[in-house]
């Protein structure tokens, strides 16, 4: 087996989700995210666009349901021992296959708990499964169980989320020196990617960032590179990975001196990374992070420009995206931890003048003030 963490990692991880199953009364836990597949048994695969499923039940047995292109693949990566495999062909439906292996563990009518928000179930999958499980037994959305135990990082974990922040600042040191006049995006964005897999890292669980003139102003990634012209500007949102641990950052340059809105926006969102970091402490709750953010931002005359939301924890994260939850909006009520990994990005777009400004960055939670991760200071950088 290639573990990421030691056996007995895991088995403090199982332990610490069969404690939660039996506060919920939950017999089994039917799980889809590749992220709970990974954290708690090793499993490692992009397979989750297909169905697949873990299955833990009350008294600790672990079974992994998957296709045969899998089965190797789980073999090498997890110490799942159960490993059961549906076959491709036509008319097929996994679910079916999903309540023998439930029957065969004694658990008709019993209180299952199945992870539904996760791109590792599709709807047409979840109907599927709404309609085995109906007759079968009571199922309850338990989406959320395995994320917040996740949201709290282990020593080890922590380990590689540090490593993955080193690979974020080599990522940084790389683009900046492509970056000028007449560079290519292309080029800028091969020389981050490039840092971190040089440096040992992972694909990303979303492609970097990368956007220049008007399309500085995207949060999103899209198809097609330009070249940087005298005067431009251009943002990076981006991410070190190692063991699927993320630790991400978010900066505007600006190219030939940039603006004096530039410079207004910057410092309004340097005042609101400010005050962001002073609300980001065990006793005070996701929601009053993003207040801070908002009222500095707010008060700067800046709402229109602004998002509703302004970061979001990092871990463990497979594509689509490298978003975990807990995220920073209004009124979310989940507290802040020690140990946490949490993302916090102030943006913002002002589209009538077409000028950007970004900065983002990743910290870990403390007992106290939250540690920055990266080994770059927070400023307005012109590349000219």
């Amino acid at each position: 087996m290639a573990l990421a963490f030691e056996r007995d990692e895991y088995d403090r991880r199982k332990a610490a989700v069969l404690a939660e199953m039996a506060d919920r009364g939950l017999d089994a836990l039917l799980m889809f995210a590749p992220e709970s597949h990974f954290w708690l048994t090793g499993y490692d695969t992009f397979g989750y666009c297909y169905f697949q499923c873990l299955v833990l039940t009350k008294d600790g047995r672990l079974v992994l349901m998957t296709r045969l292109p899998d089965l190797r693949q789980a073999q090498h990566t997890s110490l799942v021992e159960d490993i059961r495999v549906w076959v491709d062909e036509g008319g097929a439906n996994p679910t079916k296959r999903l309540i023998d292996i439930l029957f065969e563990f004694d658990l008709l009518g019993a209180c299952i708990g199945v992870e539904t928000d996760t791109h590792g179930l599709t709807a047409a999958n979840g109907k599927l499964l709404d309609e085995a499980l109906q007759s079968f037994a009571t199922a309850e959305d338990a989406s959320d169980l395995v994320p917040t135990l996740r949201s709290v990082k282990s020593a080890a974990e922590i380990a590689y989320v540090r490593t993955a922040a080193a690979l974020c600042d080599d990522a940084w040191e790389a683009g900046l020196a492509e970056i000028r006049p007449g560079a290519d995006e292309g080029r800028i964005l091969a020389a981050m990617q490039g840092a971190v897999f040089a440096g040992g890292g992972d694909y990303p669980g979303n492609g970097f960032i990368i956007g220049s003139d008007r399309d500085a102003l995207l949060c999103r990634t899209k198809s097609g590179r330009r070249t940087l012209s005298p005067s431009d500007q251009i943002t990076l949102e981006f991410a070190g990975a190692y063991r699927h641990y993320h630790a991400a950052m978010m900066a505007t340059v600006t190219i030939g001196g940039g603006t004096l809105r530039h410079r207004e926006l910057f410092d309004a969102a340097e005042a609101a990374l400010s005050a962001v970091e002073d609300a980001m402490q065990p006793g005070r709750t996701f929601g009053d992070v993003f207040d801070a953010h908002a009222k500095v931002v707010d008060a700067a005359g800046m709402q229109p420009h602004r998002m509703n939301a302004c970061g979001y924890s990092l871990g463990t994260r497979y594509a689509p995206s490298w978003m975990d939850p807990p995220m920073f909006y209004r009124g979310n009520p989940t507290e802040i931890a020690p140990d946490m990994v949490l993302f916090a990005h102030m943006i913002l777009m002002d589209s009538d003048s077409g000028t950007a400004m970004t900065l983002g960055r990743s910290y870990l939670t403390t007992d106290g003030a939250p540690e920055p991760l990266s080994r770059h200071p927070v400023a307005l950088i012109d590349r000219g």
